[in-house]
């Protein structure tokens, strides 16, 4: 099955078919609409062929659907049909979910995307569950606006990082993973992966785009809620 990922993002939309090398994108930002996003993905992808979508979208999702509107993004995602404005059967997940998923290799494993905030899920045997762990309570606000875009730019990039390996830290602790990986765009603004931690190819979000659709494929049930 040709798939079109999608990975829509608080900065920007970045889009990879199957069999396709090089990873296309554009700018997203707060005024962005479902239906616009839709419309420059099918302008970007031109001539790729795909015959399935997979999204990673900002926020809760549940039942294929997002259940609250992006802290970060316009207006109207929660009750867009996505399917019928691609055209194609469409799968929707968390976006970190969809990034974790791609970069999976066993066990319990907890996933931190650094990024416009900060995108939490976990894997545990293989079943993804999303979380929304970045508002929840952390020092004078939340964990999101210490780690995410915002606390990068008012705290600078020392203390970031500090509060980055705090973060990690604490939820280690709480939920006790085997593995920890690091993904997200700001990922690359780490001097080294706090300890026990690895740094995730983001990349991986169209990986595990692609492996949300291959069970399907392969006539299984996707293990991902």
């Amino acid at each position: 099955m040709k798939v079109l990922a999608v990975d829509v993002g608080g900065t920007h939309v970045k889009i990879l078919a199957t069999g396709q090398d090089e990873s296309r994108e554009f700018p997203s930002g707060p005024t962005l609409t479902p239906g616009q996003m839709v419309a420059a993905v099918k302008k970007l992808a031109g001539n790729w062929k795909y015959e399935a979508v997979a999204m990673g979208y900002p926020g809760p999702v549940l039942r294929n659907r997002p259940v609250a509107e992006p802290h970060n993004l316009g207006p109207g995602w929660v009750a867009f049909d996505y399917a019928a404005a691609f055209g194609c059967p469409t799968k929707v997940v968390n976006d970190a979910a969809m990034q974790a998923l791609g970069g999976y290799k066993g066990g319990r494993m907890l996933f931190l995307g650094l990024g416009t905030g900060l995108g939490t899920a976990m894997i545990v045997d293989g079943i993804v569950e999303p979380m929304e762990l970045g508002h929840l309570p952390y020092r004078k606000a939340t964990y999101e606006d210490y780690v995410g875009l915002r606390g990068l730019e008012r705290l600078g990039k020392k203390k970031w990082r500090r509060h980055v390996v705090d973060v990690v830290e604490h939820l280690r602790a709480a939920l006790e993973p085997d593995d920890v990986v690091i993904g997200g765009g700001n990922a690359k603004k780490l001097a080294e992966p706090p300890p026990g931690c690895r740094i995730g190819d983001n990349a991986n979000a169209f990986l595990g785009g692609f492996r949300l659709w291959q069970h399907t494929a392969e006539g299984k049930r996707p293990r991902s809620r």
